[in-house]
């Protein structure tokens, strides 16, 4: 068992480095490479696989592998009570290499195999613990997930008619407007954003190590990147104004809850969804290389945050609940730190791996077409960010103990290694890929206080954080109600199963029918229809030679009066 986790992780971890540093050349060179494979041609569609080796995909898919084995060396020590460690472990390889077919391919079916094994493989890590809980949260991730594989599948449809499903020839197809709608709206479903985000908390189902890997590099960035390879499509506006107002709200309703939130694995969650929301916000506005270089910052450091959490939750017996937490930076002084680090980097604070991205997005957001509202929105969600990320850890590490003395925290040497590496990613990725993905400096030119806009944001934000401290739970009805709609993610998850249930039995769709056409036309109809043809054919097979006479016959008959 020891084996079999340490050569998975250590074979992930050379192949990171390995691609880290041929993604470097590529990029030192501008080289990118195509493989090309012709399986088949249909009449004048040709059924064709690409995988494209570029520096895009191979710094992505660097990060991707780094922070999987991180997480294998972590489920080491998180998983140890758990019989089945090798299904576990192999479902986390399926996952990554689901991961890889969806990043290094820019071809519409190999996408989609990419797109629904992240789909298939999430489902069966959610539902892992078997529990009710666990099965609803399955469940609403799966056919949240459906509804873009769909819009995937009818987006392949129209691309047929072309002859291929190369996505380099999109802007030449009469379809191409249609098509890109359909993929931006499939990348909204993976990547959560409204009204598609009810989904995104409920995965936190899963054990805490598939939450560090699903929330950083996976699941929800599979929307994101799609969206970097389609950067093209960015060009029509009504396109953008969707998705900017979209983001927007999904900052605006995540930071809201996050900030309100008690579950310390639901704020994480909520602060994925806020961060998303950033990288779709600069999606929107064209500024894709911004997109990219946020969702790999982000990638380090929301794993090294998810995998703190999880050593927390593993040493104070299962408690998610930061208001009976307290004091954990004495016992554990490096887990502390550690968790500090990724929730300043998730803040934006100077010179960690967060500012270099996130106060560049907000600096070109300001600077560039902006809706005056749209605007408002991003600054108060900023605000929200900082308040949650100086709240989470404030509440769990350096307030007043409220766990039981009892309780004995251990730091195990493999999750200390594999958070303390992450550590050093959460420092130094920032500075690292601006040198590289962006070597000269963009000028932005802006007046002082708008310059100053993010680092006055992360001093209100501990203000507003400050007064969130004292929250006490037992409050009036105005502000049960006021924090049931801000705290429940403005009611998308009631929305996204009771009440649209309830509604379809209301109107008395599902019953009729599926007892009626559907009965007939679908899966059982043809089942009937199948089995009467196929028992008609075989009862002509038993009597060959009658049959075979009787054509004799008939063949003869008609030569002999025509």
């Amino acid at each position: 068992m020891l084996n079999f986790f340490k050569s998975w992780s250590k074979l992930l971890y050379l192949t990171s480095l390995i691609l880290f540093i041929l993604g470097m050349m590529m990029m030192e060179k501008e080289w990118a490479i195509l493989f090309h494979f012709n399986f088949i041609e249909v009449k004048s569609c040709k059924m064709e696989m690409f995988i494209i080796l570029d520096w895009i995909s191979m710094i992505f898919s660097s990060a991707v592998l780094f922070i999987s084995s991180m997480v294998i060396i972590f489920s080491e020590e998180y998983m140890e009570t758990d019989i089945f460690k090798n299904r576990f472990t192999l479902m986390i390889l399926l996952f990554v290499l689901s991961m890889f077919l969806l990043i290094l391919s820019p071809n519409m079916m190999s996408i989609l195999l990419g797109w629904d094994g992240l789909g298939l493989v999430s489902y069966c890590l959610v539902i892992y613990y078997q529990n009710p809980r666990s099965y609803n949260a399955g469940m609403l991730t799966v056919l949240s997930n459906r509804i873009g594989d769909v819009l995937i599948l009818v987006s392949i449809a129209l691309l047929s008619s072309t002859g291929t499903w190369d996505i380099l020839i999109l802007n030449n197809t009469n379809f191409s407007l249609m098509i890109m709608v359909m993929i931006m709206m499939a990348a909204m479903t993976k990547s959560a954003q409204i009204p598609f985000s009810a989904w995104l908390p409920a995965a936190m189902a899963a054990p805490t190590p598939v939450s560090a890997l699903v929330h950083s590099s996976t699941l929800v960035t599979a929307g994101v990147f799609l969206l970097i390879r389609f950067h093209n499509m960015f060009l029509n506006k009504t396109m953008c104004s969707i998705l900017l107002i979209s983001s927007c709200l999904t900052m605006l309703m995540a930071g809201l809850g996050a900030t309100l939130e008690t579950d310390m694995k639901k704020i994480i969650a909520l602060s994925t969804l806020s961060q998303l929301g950033v990288m779709m916000m600069a999606l929107s506005l064209n500024l894709w290389i911004l997109a990219y270089f946020h969702m790999i910052t982000h990638a380090m450091f929301k794993a090294l945050l998810f995998l703190c959490a999880g050593f927390i939750i593993h040493n104070t017996k299962n408690n998610q609940d930061i208001r009976k937490m307290g004091s954990l930076i004495f016992p554990s002084p490096m887990i502390g730190t550690a968790m500090l680090v990724s929730s300043l980097a998730l803040m934006g604070f100077p010179f960690l791996a967060g500012f270099y991205s996130k106060d560049l997005i907000l600096e070109q957001s300001i600077q560039s077409y902006f809706f005056m509202f749209s605007m408002f929105l991003t600054i108060i969600s900023f605000g929200m960010t900082m308040a949650y990320s100086f709240r989470l850890p404030f509440l769990s590490l350096m307030s007043k103990t409220k766990y039981s003395k009892s309780i004995m925290i251990e730091e195990s040497p493999k999750m200390k290694m594999s958070i303390f590496l992450l550590a050093i990613m959460a420092t130094t990725t920032g500075a690292m890929l601006s040198w590289l993905i962006l070597p000269s400096p963009p000028s932005i030119t802006l007046p002082p206080l708008l310059k100053l806009t993010g680092v006055c944001l992360v001093m209100i934000g501990i203000l507003i954080s400050a007064s969130l401290w004292t929250f006490n739970p037992k409050m009036t009805t105005k502000k049960f109600i006021e924090k049931t709609f801000l705290g429940s993610m403005w009611f998308l998850p009631l929305m996204s199963t009771f009440i649209f249930t309830k509604f379809m039995k209301k109107i008395n769709i599902i019953k009729p029918s599926e007892a009626g056409w559907s009965e007939m036309m679908g899966a059982q109809g043809s089942y009937n229809k199948i089995m009467l043809n196929s028992s008609k054919i075989s009862t002509l097979q038993k009597n060959q030679t009658q049959m075979f006479m009787l054509t004799f016959i008939i063949i003869m008959i008609i030569l002999f009066y025509f």
